[in-house]
């Protein structure tokens, strides 16, 4: 007789929790699991739960109040008293921590946990409530350092965050909602993410499951390592439930960070005393590659540490310190973790020909000296759709506030269908095509002319 479908999955469903369960257990799993015990994190997590803290804030937000009750007719209609012009309330936020220090009780969180906060209140693993005190806080890496004081604290290491994989195992405790010391786990699911929150993106993406009250908790890998602080999540919520897909800061780029803070109470990052931007197809080819890559150095401080080095305007930067360059971000970030005083390795492109330098990271109070800033004006042009060009007269310079030291061409109008329609804004000053300086429109269409002959793009 032939057995019935349900019958039929019974019976394969039996045979194969048999054949699991005469399968023998390996002995030595990454996570602590014996021979004669099922697979766990609970090993790993006895060590590293003491060190995961809740933290707590308070601030006071004062809001101005209604003007109706600056009325006169209305407070006397309502028969209203005369109120202070402002409100205060009391503000509270959750968030999470993690022990980085025993002996001097350095708490790491986010900046955005912390921010405003006239009081942060960290509970320890022990049940222990104390009151910290605000190291520093970095805004741009959204990682903040606070001391609590106390004794015989759990502390975690930071590991090197440069060694993750996609698809390893990851684990997040933290706060979320409230419920302090909950565990979740998942994978790493990408590396190096830009989600827009700052020059300084690098985030690992996790689906391990993180929601509000996580931010600032740490990220494990299996074997107990702190290799990220959880910072942000993509939610479509009000709620902010995960929907598997977080984000955390990478360690390696927390440690910089937190000497900093620790040292100086403030972030200082290395910077070079230049802007740069990212390439396109076309000016990649100009330059002689055939993808996109690097970093084009838009402008040079005067008297910085590029310009020390000879490095110029136009230059386009293909590795710092011999990390490659994809983009201008890459080289930002770069600097932003590397300690000030250090001596960095740049290769760049130059009219064609591949060149070195070595400059040394001088350091800044602000992110703002070392963000990329916005690209020049005078970008990619072509002669052959039609950009009509003006020499730059003295109304010019007046109307538009010309300096007398700016050599150059104004675009007067684009014709329709032309490539650089959308690229470069009437008006904008021309003073460079294809690496040579003009000063009249005859000069700039030459230059165009001249890269076309060469089947080249115009830059």
């Amino acid at each position: 007789m032939t057995a019935s479908r349900p019958r039929r999955v019974l019976l394969a469903m039996i045979a194969l929790a048999a054949g699991l369960a005469a399968a023998p257990v390996p002995a030595a799993l990454p996570w602590g699991a014996g021979s004669s015990e099922l697979p766990t994190l609970a090993p790993m997590l006895e060590k590293a739960t003491p060190a995961v803290v809740n933290v707590n804030t308070e601030s006071h937000v004062r809001t101005p109040r209604n003007p109706l009750l600056d009325d006169p007719v209305f407070r006397r209609f309502f028969n209203l008293p005369k109120q202070p012009h402002e409100r205060e309330r009391k503000a509270q936020s959750l968030g999470s921590g993690v022990i980085v220090d025993a002996e001097r009780g350095y708490v790491l969180t986010n900046h955005h946990v912390i921010e405003g906060a006239d009081v942060i209140s960290i509970t320890l693993r022990d049940g222990r409530q104390l009151q910290a005190k605000l190291i520093g806080s970095d805004p741009d890496t959204d990682v903040a350092v606070v001391q609590v004081p106390a004794k015989n604290l759990t502390a975690l290491a930071l590991a090197d965050s440069d060694r993750l994989r996609v698809g390893d195992f990851v684990v997040a405790i933290g706060n979320p909602f409230g419920l302090g010391g909950t565990v979740t786990a998942g994978i790493i699911s990408a590396r190096a993410r830009d989600i827009g929150a700052g020059s300084f993106d690098d985030f690992i993406q996790t689906d391990a499951a993180i929601n509000k009250g996580n931010s600032g908790g740490p990220l494990f890998n299996i074997r107990g390592e702190v290799v990220g602080i959880n910072t942000a999540i993509i939610s479509p919520g009000e709620a902010g439930g995960s929907v598997g897909v977080g984000f955390s800061v990478p360690a390696n780029f927390a440690k910089v960070v937190i000497s900093q803070l620790k040292q100086f109470g403030e972030s200082r990052r290395g910077t070079m005393g230049l802007t740069a931007r990212s390439v396109d197809q076309n000016i990649a080819e100009a330059y002689g590659l055939s993808t996109p890559s690097g970093a084009i150095i838009t402008s040079v401080a005067e008297g910085g540490a590029a310009k020390a080095a000879g490095l110029q305007k136009g230059d386009l930067i293909t590795a710092l310190n011999n990390q490659t360059i994809k983009e201008s971000r890459d080289l930002f970030r770069i600097m932003g973790v590397t300690q000030v005083g250090t001596q960095v390795s740049v290769r760049y492109i130059r009219n064609g020909k591949q060149g070195t330098a070595s400059v040394k990271l001088v350091s800044t109070k602000t992110a703002d000296a070392s963000r990329p800033a916005k690209p020049d004006i005078a970008k990619e042009l072509t002669n052959i759709l039609g950009i009509k060009f003006k020499a730059i007269e003295d109304v010019d310079r007046r109307r538009h506030s010309i300096p007398a030291s700016i050599r150059g061409v104004i675009v007067q109008s684009i014709e329709t269908g032309s490539d650089a329609l959308g690229k470069i804004p009437l008006g904008s000053v021309v003073t460079e095509v294809n690496f040579q300086p003009v000063s009249s429109p005859d000069q700039a269409i030459a230059a165009a002319q001249a890269a076309k002959a060469a089947n080249k793009p115009v830059l």
